[in-house]
C-alpha cells in the first residue's frame, strides 16, 4: 500500500504522512522542500520501516502534477491512496489582493488537486480498491468576503469530491472531502490573517485531532468529514440562514481586529 501526500512538509500534511506511514504504509512525501522532506522521510523509515519517496514539486506550477505522475511511472510507483492536502489562502478585499498570489492559489488549491486526481483515480478504479481524500475546509459552505478566492476554491474542493464520491459508488474505491475549520497549523501566517477575528474568537482545533478524524473518516468511506462540534453546527447553520445574513457575518468574522491604542 502506498500513499500519496501533497504539503507533506508542514501542518496537516505532516501529520497525515505519519499516520499512513503509522499504518505501515509507503509514503510518497510531495511539497516544495526537499530538505523538510527529505528529513520526515528519514524519520518514517526510521521509526515505521517503510519506504520514503520525497518529490519536491511547487503545486503553484501548472506542469507540477503531470511531472508527479511522471516521475511515479518512471519508478514503478502505484499509488493506493492520495491525499490533496496542499492549499493555502490569502487575506484582503478582492480589488487589493494581488492577482499573482490568487493564481497560485487557484493553481494549487484546485487545478493541481484536480489533475493529480484525474491522473491517479482510473488507476484505483480499474485495480477495484483505493482512497482518496480532497482537503476543504468550513470555508466551502459559505462565501467568503475578504478571503473570497480562497473560499471559492474551497467551495469547488468540496463540490467536486462530492460528486466524484458519487460517481466511484461501487467500484470499491471511496472520496472523502475534509471540511477543517480554524487548525493549529501555519494557514494563518501564510495568507496574513493573524489579527482576522476568526482566528481570535473561534476555537481552535488541534492539527494532530483535524488529521486524526480526517483520516479515520477516509478510511471508513466517508464522503464529507466535518471535524469538531462547532464547526458541524457551523456548516448546518449555514444551509438555513439567509444568505444576506452569512455573507455579513462572515466578512465580520474575516475583518482585522483593531489594536489596541494606549
Amino acid at each position: 500500500m502506498t500513499c500519496l501526500i501533497t504539503g507533506a512538509s508542514s501542518g496537516l500534511g505532516e501529520r497525515f504522512a505519519r499516520l499512513a506511514a503509522a499504518d505501515t504504509s509507503d509514503v510518497v512525501l510531495v511539497a516544495r522542500t526537499a530538505e523538510k522532506l527529505n528529513t520526515l522521510g528519514e524519520r518514517l523509515t526510521r521509526e515505521h520501516g517503510v519506504r520514503a519517496i520525497v518529490i519536491p514539486r511547487d503545486l503553484s506550477d501548472p506542469a507540477s502534477a503531470e511531472s508527479i505522475v511522471s516521475e511515479l511511472g518512471d519508478r514503478g510507483v502505484q499509488i493506493d491512496v492520495l491525499i490533496n492536502n496542499a492549499g493555502f489562502g490569502t487575506w484582503g478585499p478582492f480589488v487589493e489582493t494581488s492577482p499573482d498570489e490568487e493564481h497560485r492559489m487557484i493553481t494549487v488549491n484546485i487545478l493541481s488537486l484536480t489533475l493529480l486526481t484525474k491522473r491517479l483515480l482510473p488507476g484505483m478504479v480499474a485495480r477495484r480498491r483505493g482512497r482518496v481524500m480532497n482537503v476543504a475546509s468550513t470555508a466551502a459552505f459559505q462565501p467568503g468576503p475578504l478571503m473570497a478566492v480562497y473560499y471559492a476554491s474551497k467551495a469547488y474542493v468540496l463540490s467536486l469530491s462530492e460528486a466524484l464520491a458519487n460517481e466511484v459508488e461501487g467500484t470499491g474505491v471511496t472520496i472523502t472531502c475534509l471540511c477543517p475549520g480554524p487548525t493549529a497549523t501555519g494557514f494563518q501566517a501564510r495568507a496574513q490573517m493573524g489579527r482576522s477575528r476568526l482566528f481570535r474568537a473561534m476555537s481552535v482545533m488541534d492539527a494532530d485531532r483535524v488529521a486524526r478524524e480526517g483520516y479515520d473518516g477516509m478510511n471508513a468511506g466517508r464522503a464529507v468529514v466535518i471535524p469538531g462540534l462547532m464547526n458541524k453546527v457551523t456548516a448546518q447553520a449555514n444551509r438555513i440562514t439567509p444568505r444576506a445574513v452569512v455573507r455579513k457575518i462572515v466578512r465580520r468574522l474575516n475583518s482585522a481586529v483593531e489594536p489596541v491604542r494606549a
